[in-house]
This record gives C-alpha cells, structure tokens and sequence, in this order.
C-alpha cells in the first residue's frame, strides 16, 4: 500500500527552497526546462516544480506531472493580485473556481472566458482540497483568506480600471497568469486540484507590499500551508 502522490506547482524560487529544505529522499528529473523534485514531504510522496511564468509554461508542467509522474492531486501556491475591495496584501485567496479571463470568443457568440467547444465554463476545484486548504488557512492568523473565483489571462495587470473590470465581470477575487490552465488541465484529466494564492497587491484600491516585505509571508504562508495539508491529503490507501 501507499499514498497518493502529489503534484505541487509554486511560482516562486523561495517558495520552492522551504520545501526542499523538508523534502526526505529527493531526485531531480529534468524536463522541458523545469526541474521536478520528487522525494517524500510530511511524511508523504510528493514531486515540487516551479512551472515558469504564464499560461503555456503551467499547462507544459501540468501535463508533464500527470503523465510521466502519474500524481493524484494537484496542488498549486502561488502569487496573485487581488480584485476584491477587502482583500489586502498578504491575505490568501483559495480558489473554488477558475477561469481565462483572456480567452475571448465572443464574435463567435461564446461568452468571454469560455474555451471553444469545451463543456463547462469555470473549472470547480476538488472540494475535499478545498476544505483542507480553508483548514490550513486558519492556522495563518496573522492574514485572513478568502473563498471565491480567480481569473488568469497572460497579461499582467495593474491598471485599476482593468482590475475592476474583472473583478465586476467575472465576480473574481484575484487575478494571475497560470492557474486556470492547470485546472484545465487537471479537470481533462480527471485530476483533483486546488490553487491557493497569496496576495501582493490590490490594484483596485492601490493598496501593495514591496516585494522583499512580501516575499517572506508568501513563503512563510507556503510552509505552514502544506505541513498541514499534505499529510491530509489521502483519505483513502492505493495499491502501489
């Protein structure tokens, strides 16, 4: 018997090194220009990756995870810019829901965001993830989180009225450049996924945190995230 394997993306090299500073065992395999770290975390086998910035890169590391690593679940840490007024720097937004808000086919009568012939609008993550990682967030008291939709388009955006724009049309709470791939993805593949973001800036009310302020919470909120989901992560044993 063993657990299930799990994927995890981050997007940032710092939040990379706190993990492999606990990761039991590892190797690295190199493919498509990314580094997988696969070793045991927590007690349980995971493989770690910085995917590179953008849509094409995160789907690339995406499908490489299912495929060639065969993982189970997929979690993704990572940064964001947050859309809804009560957001401030340093809070988290989990992901229930996950949408390209650059993906526009509406001369062909689709609602912007939809993806052509593609059944469903928004990819749902996997409600048993969902719940572990609002458990996690709670030991993060010094930050609040939130629940809701993230938008990602290969843009990066810092212009308010652009920022209330997708936070009005979409309901979303923060936006960034690789997520909704990997949930697309994931959900092609029948995969459990969840994506957790931890907030830099509101360009709606124009409120940021300098990066080297920053950088230390998102990796501190990655640490204390994961060392308390991962070993929850297995609700059940699989055959090896």
């Amino acid at each position: 018997m063993s657990h299930p394997l799990t994927g995890i993306i981050v997007a940032m090299q710092e939040e990379l090194e706190v993990i492999l500073q606990s990761l039991v065992n590892e190797r690295t395999v190199h493919r498509a220009g990314m580094d997988f770290h696969v070793g045991h975390y927590a007690g349980r086998p995971v493989v770690a990756v910085i995917c590179g910035v953008g849509k094409v890169n995160a789907a690339l590391c995406s499908q490489i995870l299912i495929s060639e690593f065969h993982i189970t679940q997929l979690i993704n840490i990572g940064v964001a810019g947050g859309l809804g007024h009560a957001i401030k720097p340093g809070d988290l937004v989990i992901a229930d829901s996950l949408v390209q808000h650059d993906m526009d086919l509406s001369p062909l009568g689709l609602e912007r965001g939809q993806l052509f012939r593609l059944d469903v609008f928004d990819f749902k993550t996997d409600e048993r993830l969902l719940e572990l990682a609002r458990q996690a967030a709670i030991h993060i008291a010094q930050h609040d989180h939130f629940i809701g939709r993230i938008v990602t388009g290969d843009q990066f955006i810092a212009n308010p009225d652009q920022a209330k724009a997708l936070h009005e049309h979409f309901s979303a709470l923060a936006c960034e450049m690789e997520s909704a791939s990997i949930a697309q993805v994931c959900y092609l593949n029948q995969v459990p996924f969840i994506c957790i973001r931890s907030i830099s800036d509101n360009a709606n009310t124009g409120a940021h945190m300098d990066f080297t302020q920053f950088t230390p919470i998102a990796v501190a909120n990655v640490s204390t995230l994961l060392q308390v989901m991962i070993p929850l992560c297995d609700p059940v044993s699989i055959v090896a």
